[in-house]
């Protein structure tokens, strides 16, 4: 197995660090590697957040599922899907640019996601830890307030990073499906009963599959961050469905 492939394997969240900073020559590498991501149409329809203002970092603690570690985190940032910017470039030129639709939003999320996890790649090259916030995408109106997010650009996904502490190396990952639970070929095909058990048999060496089941679907599906992160959402695609 070749080192970057291991790395894959071996990458966990991070969400205790040390405290010590990380250094700028490290930052701008890891920014770097970001912008080399897959792109539609080298558009790179993203615009990411360095999030260095460390009384914002406590607001985003807060309203990011009040998560103290997102303060203590020496790297902060929001990649987010923006549109926007094309927008204002056709218009600068004179072009006649039509009205931003879905589509647009959710190939710039794309575009967002995929420089995001470069940045993952690159911080785990250089031993430094990372973890994803999709909470961001919560708090529509706070978040637009506080990181003076105007129309057409939607705060995809926040990153922390940070060398990880002793204890978080060691920590056990968590298992993931098995291959065929994941890869199917050709068409989709809808599990059911004994498969879908089988799929998730990982989770339920203590206990049965409906306290699993009904245990994170209320900790997860049904949870108040999972309605409000829905709510949020819908508000940010108000402006390409009006």
């Amino acid at each position: 197995m070749n080192e970057i492939i291991k790395s894959l394997y071996e990458r966990k969240s991070v969400r205790v660090f040390e405290e010590r900073s990380i250094p700028d020559e490290y930052k701008k590498e890891i920014l770097l590697a970001a912008m080399e991501a897959p792109t539609a149409g080298n558009q790179q329809l993203y615009t990411i957040l360095d999030i260095t203002d460390q009384s914002l970092k406590d607001r985003l603690a807060v309203s990011c599922d009040k998560q103290p570690f997102i303060a203590k985190a020496p790297m902060v940032l929001i990649f987010c899907a923006d549109i926007l910017k094309w927008i204002d470039v056709f218009e600068e030129g004179e072009a006649e640019p039509r009205k931003p639709g879905c589509g647009d939003l959710f190939l710039g999320i794309d575009d967002a996601l995929i420089a995001a996890q470069n940045a993952v790649v690159a911080a785990d090259s250089l031993g430094i830890g990372s973890c994803y916030i999709g909470d961001i995408m919560e708090q529509c109106e706070l978040h637009r307030e506080m990181l003076h997010l105007p129309e057409y650009v939607f705060p995809a996904a926040m990153l922390v990073f940070g060398y990880p502490t002793a204890q978080q190396k060691e920590r056990i990952k968590p298992k993931r499906c098995r291959l065929e639970d994941i890869v199917q070929e050709n068409y989709y095909k809808r599990r059911e009963g004994k498969e879908l058990r089988s799929m998730f048999d990982k989770e339920t060496v203590h206990r049965s599959f409906e306290e699993w089941s009904q245990a994170f679907c209320n900790r997860k599906y049904n949870s108040d961050f999972s309605r409000e992160m829905s709510r949020s959402v819908q508000e940010y695609l108000k402006e390409y469905l009006l």
